[in-house]
């Protein structure tokens, strides 16, 4: 099996966590063993966090797999995959690290077991550097399942920086394999709607602020369509510790999800919040692509893994995306291919990512 092991550099591009999560997540599904070095070295803390060992711990225990040099502060790990099983899968950063990151390592994996599976995710459910939980319901979900998946999250807890302390379920049952996808036509906005919360001590005032400040900036620029942001109080024993942030979603004529969203901390003024999750928002409706920045990257695997090939219009192709496409072609024989898009006006810029997938069958069922 050494011989015939693949070497990952978890320096290179992105040189983040994401590395660590695409490359183990095909390792588990192609049974290939790897060899990780330089983990995290583009981070001001290199090597693991505890974020990225519970990602790692849990698909080392759902497959039978066999892990070395998982600890903290650790720049490398040798991994050799067992079987995909299914059943309950527990992981826990126990700090604030992100349960959606959890998610994208695990639910790959999960989706060629023999049986369903649920995965029980502790830790930080609307954290900085990761897409909030929010989000993954609301834009990732809808999205996602266009591959012929289907699966369920439920939001147990809310957990937010720096103790963490959320829990989520996610329940999915396996498939025979994925169907491509293809997001190509924006469509027009028909929609925008979105959440603004706050969570323990703080008054349900900042999430009425956060609420107003981005309506009033989407005014200036989309003026015809009501824009319906949901001012909440997280109920008390659905939230652990205290956090506030906002979550804004537009839906198109073709069923396009872009977002924007942002976090609320210790200082910052609230309208500032809206403003920058609006901001975001605007400048995903901008570019012209059927996906927004944050959904692009998180595709690649399961363009990867479809029988088929997939076309996704997308704005600028971000260095995540450029990462997760690299390490999916040094692993699978799957084979992606990024243009740019002359179609439309030229001040648009946007791309066409096409994937040739490698058609992965789950032999077990």
């Amino acid at each position: 099996m050494d011989r015939d092991r693949v070497e990952i550099d978890g320096g290179v591009m992105e040189g983040g966590g994401q590395i660590l999560r695409v490359s183990t997540a095909l390792s588990c599904l192609l049974g290939i063993s790897l060899r990780v070095r330089r983990i995290r070295a583009g981070r001001s803390q290199p090597g693991l966090r505890p974020q990225h060992l519970s990602g790692l711990e849990m698909i080392r225990d759902l497959c039978d797999g066999q892990l070395d040099g998982g600890e903290i502060g650790s720049t490398e790990i040798t991994f050799t995959p067992g079987k995909i099983k299914g059943g309950t899968h527990i992981a826990d950063t126990k700090t604030a690290g992100s349960v959606c990151l959890l998610m994208q390592v695990a639910m790959p994996c999960v989706l060629f077991a023999a049986s369903p599976s649920e995965l029980r995710l502790k830790g930080g459910t609307n954290a900085e550097m990761a897409p909030q939980i929010d989000y993954t319901v609301l834009v990732f979900k809808p999205i996602i399942e266009k591959f012929n998946l289907t699966f369920d999250c439920d939001i147990k807890r809310r957990g937010y920086y720096p103790q963490g302390g959320g829990e989520v379920i996610v329940r999915m049952s396996p498939v025979k394999q994925l169907s491509p996808i293809n997001l190509t036509e924006r469509g027009t906005v028909t929609k925008i709607h979105g959440r603004a919360f706050v969570a323990g001590a703080l008054p349900i005032k900042l999430a009425k602020d956060m609420a107003s400040a981005a309506v009033r900036c989407i005014r200036k620029e989309i003026r015809d369509l009501y824009v319906n942001i949901q001012p909440v109080r997280e109920p008390d024993n659905q939230a652990f510790g205290t956090g506030s942030g906002i979550i804004i979603v537009a839906e198109t004529s073709t069923g396009c999800l872009f977002a924007g969203s942002s976090l609320g901390k210790r200082g910052k003024n609230s309208d500032r919040v809206g403003i920058e999750a609006a901001e975001m928002l605007l400048g995903n409706l901008r570019h012209g692509g059927a996906v927004d920045d944050y959904l692009q990257d998180q595709l690649i695997i399961f363009m990867a893994l479809a029988n088929g090939v997939s076309r996704v219009k997308s704005g600028p192709i971000t260095l995540h995306t450029q990462t997760a496409i690299h390490f999916a072609e040094q692993l699978t024989k799957a084979k992606f291919t990024v243009t740019k898009s002359e179609d439309e006006d030229s001040t648009k810029d946007t791309y066409f990512i096409e994937c040739q997938g490698m058609g992965m069958i789950n032999s077990s069922l």
